[in-house]
Formats: C-alpha cells, sequence, structure tokens
C-alpha cells in the first residue's frame, strides 16, 4: 500500500515540544547533509537523502517525547513553500531509528517508532512555509547507521514505496554523493581511492543488460578522465555483494556485479575515452547502504 489510511497516521506519535530552542541543537548551523528547496506539488516525490543517522548528543535534552542520539548540526534543511498538500518525513533504516524537527513555527516535533517497524514518520496535515530543520537519530546509541531520509506530500512513510517507485531512474546530472576527480593517464597514486558507502533505492536493473543491485539516483563518484595508452580500471571492494554502474563519456551505461574477486564488481576499459565517467556502487539484493572502496586504477584489478 502507498498511503496508510487515516487511523494508521492518526497513531504517529508525534510530540510537538515548546518554541523554545534546546541547548543541545543548533539548527542555524550548516546541515550534514545540505539543503532542500521545495515547492509544493514538487517533482520527484519522494525526495530522498542517504545519509548517517546518530550522533552525540541525547536528544532527550530536547524534551519527554524525543528520543534518540542525534548530532549538533541539523542533518538536513528542507525550505519549503507550502500549498494545500501535506508534508511527511519518514525514514528506513535496518537500525532503530528517530526523528526530530525544528519546523517553522519554531517547535520541536519529535517520532521514535511512526513508521514501519522501528522506523520514525513526521506528518504536518497542514505545513507551514519556511525552513524545517531536520535530525535523523540512532536510538539507544550514540553510534552512525545507515539511513534514508524520505520528504514526500504524498507518502507517509517511504517503507510503503514499491520497489523502482523511488523518484525517477540515476541521474548523471545530479553532483556526485562523494565528490570527483580529474585525472591523467599514468597518475599517480594509482590505484585512486575513495571510500563510500553502496546502495540507495534505486533498482539499477531497470538500465536493462547486466545492471544489478540498488543505487542511489545520483553519482557516487565521477571521474574525469584524459586517456592515453593504459586501460582504465574501475572496481569496488567490499565485505558486502556489491554492484557496478557506469556511465561513460560515450553516453552508454556499463554493468558488473561479480567481475571482481569473490562478490566484488570490476569494469575494465582497455581503450577509455577521455571524459566524465559517472560512477555508481551499487548493493545486490537490497537498498542498504554498505561500507565500500571504489578503486580507479590503471595498473590493476581487484
Amino acid at each position: 500500500m502507498l498511503i496508510k489510511n487515516l487511523a494508521a497516521v492518526a497513531t504517529l506519535s508525534t510530540i510537538a515540544l515548546s518554541a523554545a530552542p534546546a541547548s543541545a541543537q543548533n539548527y542555524n548551523l550548516d546541515p550534514n547533509y545540505g539543503t532542500i528547496q521545495l515547492n509544493a506539488g514538487f517533482a520527484d516525490d519522494p525526495r530522498l537523502v542517504e545519509l548517517s543517522s546518530g550522533g552525540r548528543i541525547d536528544a532527550s535534552a530536547i524534551g519527554s517525547g524525543c528520543r534518540g542520539y542525534v548530532s549538533n548540526a541539523p542533518d538536513v534543511r528542507v525550505v519549503y513553500s507550502s500549498g494545500s498538500l501535506p508534508l511527511m518525513f519518514s525514514v528506513a533504516s535496518d537500525a532503530d531509528t528517530t526523528l526530530v524537527v525544528n519546523a517553522p513555527d519554531g517547535r520541536w516535533y519529535c517520532n521514535d517508532d511512526g513508521g514501519s517497524g522501528l522506523n520514525p514518520a513526521l506528518r504536518f496535515d497542514r505545513p507551514l512555509s519556511g525552513r524545517y530543520e531536520i535530525w535523523v537519530g540512532t536510538y539507544g546509541s550514540a553510534s552512525l547507521e545507515a539511513a534514508i531520509l524520505g520528504i514526500s506530500e504524498i507518502y507517509n512513510d517511504i517503507s510503503d514505496i514499491p520497489s523502482g517507485n523511488t523518484g525517477g531512474g540515476p541521474d548523471f546530472s545530479l553532483d556526485p554523493n562523494y565528490g570527483s576527480v580529474s585525472l591523467n593517464a599514468g597518475f599517480t597514486p594509482d590505484p585512486h581511492r575513495v571510500r563510500l558507502q553502496s546502495g540507495g533505492p534505486v533498482d539499477a536493473s531497470t538500465l536493462g543488460g547486466s545492471c544489478r543491485g540498488y543505487i542511489s539516483r545520483a553519482p557516487d563518484y565521477r571521474v574525469r578522465y584524459s586517456s592515453g595508452r593504459f586501460p582504465l580500471i574501475i572496481s569496488a571492494e567490499s565485505s558486502s555483494d556489491t554492484t557496478l554502474v557506469i556511465n561513460g563519456p560515450d553516453g552508454n551505461w556499463y554493468c558488473d556485479d561479480d567481475g571482481g574477486i569473490g562478490l566484488n564488481p570490476s569494469i575494465r576499459f582497455d581503450t577509455p575515452r577521455s571524459g566524465q565517467y559517472d560512477i555508481w556502487v551499487g548493493t545486490y539484493g537490497n537498498a542498504r547502504l554498505e561500507s565500500a572502496i571504489l578503486d580507479v586504477s590503471e595498473l590493476y584489478s581487484n
């Protein structure tokens, strides 16, 4: 079911606390995972943000209804222009997560298990225009856990969304999650190595061919490469089962599942073109975010 019934929505344990700011959080700090500007009726609904829940601050300092450990700075800031639609925030994670939101009215809104399983959800039926500062907490400990924050006017809980209906496919026009690099043939050090998290909400099999795994909408990493007489080898290393999706300078999609060592993927371009390589590292079989290393090399396959 895409949307929970109204009775279920009414059971959300949403707590609105006083407008006095909590001493623990500073909602004016730059958010950890960026600012999103949205107008009512926004496209690509739900808007999804991959992040790590948790932090060192006990959210119960805000009030008795707040739970979990959060960071000092907000995780995400949403600047929203409201209309006739509701506004919902929810989290999908394998961990026990919580939500803390400071809304445009200055009040604090908190939830623990209002979504599916141990995930939180908050619904604003008549949302105000303005800034929503959002923290995703980890319940019971300060550990950082992989999570996805969903922002929607349609879905009360992003865990209710059918597989594949997650706001569009991979988009190489978006800024990469973990940055970019320019490399010339013969670059050092080789391999060029990036630590990241595999996975995301998009089913890569919709690209067809040998594409597998779940990836983010934005590329994980972008390589601008000036080719020479060497091959270009792009691979991933992880204790999890990972996949690779690459959009090459020719505009074609290149995918691999287990072409590397064990369950790791690897793609080799024997005569690589100069240009932009947008790279996604996927998690096979589910949307979980998993620790991984991306290697870009002219010498080594994993």
